[in-house]
């Protein structure tokens, strides 16, 4: 077998800034660190929403995960907070191949080997939420072929912007979050911009995402807002600041989906968002697009739907997801003519 590390070519990550690589799989440049509020800051140094892509003919694959930190989150499964998951095929062909991950809490190393057909065949390694990586080993045969990934349906990505819920909190498994499933059910590259706890509508963070090349803005901090007031005060001036720097940038906004929890303050936060999005309509905008978050979960049994009254579940994200994509599908088709999904 012959092992390489993830950074090395032809081996492409997505998702994360690349110009920090080897070493640090992070999401936001090291001097936005400095500028950020420090849950910020403590976030963006882990790898969530990345991805590694390559394809091979080899017929057996290892992959290995180093990581610096394996911390116990009571929410998540260790499957889903140290884990990668690994799909072979591409888009909606994709079938899973199983996930790396630590025996337990003391190990900071994962590993997963499988087979596959001696064929040309796109890999994804969706990279753990919750921990530091230091790298991904990738072990085929001596004779194998490996080569860049076939690109992406929609390469300039999808970027999003919120809270611990947008950050994948609380799936069983990275590829389980609503990003990770409309990423792979658009065939379309994505940067995950949540940040647990600390997505507060802060200018610094509006500035930085506002220079960033994308296919869609999807916001969607409405959760982290400390209350009502602060998200009034901050939520319109943030979209401004990437309404003047992308004029023709389609943004989706959402609310939070765990309404049910406080419904009365809930209403006053969507009344807050949607707001955002008419004054943006009556001002001539016709590349803005909502989704109210109490539609989510539907009808029947919405209490199935999340871990502790908040953070979605497996059955939580997959319900977001499904009520999202329609909305999203018409957005990126309507600007991409040439583009299907």
């Amino acid at each position: 077998m012959k092992q390489y590390s993830c950074t090395e070519h032809p081996f492409q990550i997505c998702g994360l800034v690349h110009q920090l690589l080897p070493g640090k799989f992070w999401r936001l440049p090291e001097a936005m660190l400095e500028q950020v509020s420090d849950g910020v800051a403590a976030r963006a140094v882990h790898p969530t929403g990345g991805r590694i892509r390559f394809r091979t003919d080899s017929t057996t694959v290892t992959i290995r995960t180093l990581l610096r930190t394996n911390v116990v989150d009571w929410a998540i499964p260790l499957s889903g907070s140290a884990g990668a998951d690994v799909y072979v095929g591409r888009g909606n062909a994709v079938r899973y191949a199983g996930i790396a991950v630590p025996k337990d809490y003391v190990s900071k190393t994962g590993s997963l080997t499988f087979t596959k057909d001696k064929v040309m065949e796109d890999i994804i390694i969706h990279l753990p939420r919750n921990e530091e990586l230091e790298d991904v080993l990738i072990e085929l045969e001596e004779d194998a072929r490996v080569e860049a990934a076939t690109p992406y349906g929609l390469e300039r990505p999808m970027v999003f912007y919120g809270s611990s819920i947008t950050e994948g909190g609380c799936a069983s498994r990275a590829a389980n979050a609503y990003t990770a499933l409309l990423s792979k059910w658009l065939d379309a590259d994505y940067t995950n911009l949540g940040f647990s706890g600390s997505a507060k509508g802060e200018p610094e963070l509006a500035a930085y995402i506002a220079g960033l090349e994308m296919s869609v803005f999807i916001y969607d901090y409405d959760h982290n807002a400390p209350d009502p007031e602060h998200l009034k005060k901050t939520h319109e001036p943030f979209f401004r600041t990437i309404r003047q720097a992308q004029p023709e940038l389609p943004v989706l906004f959402l609310t939070k989906p765990d309404f049910d929890q406080d419904p009365a303050t809930a209403v006053l936060r969507r009344s807050t968002i949607r707001r955002t999005y008419e004054n943006a309509q009556a001002s001539g905008d016709l590349n803005v697009y909502f989704i109210d978050g109490e539609t989510y979960f539907g009808r029947k049994d919405r209490e199935a739907c999340t871990v502790d009254g908040c953070h979605p579940n497996d059955l939580g994200f997959m319900r977001m997801a499904e009520t999202i994509y329609p909305v999203l599908r018409n957005i990126l088709t309507q600007r991409n003519r040439e583009w299907r999904a």
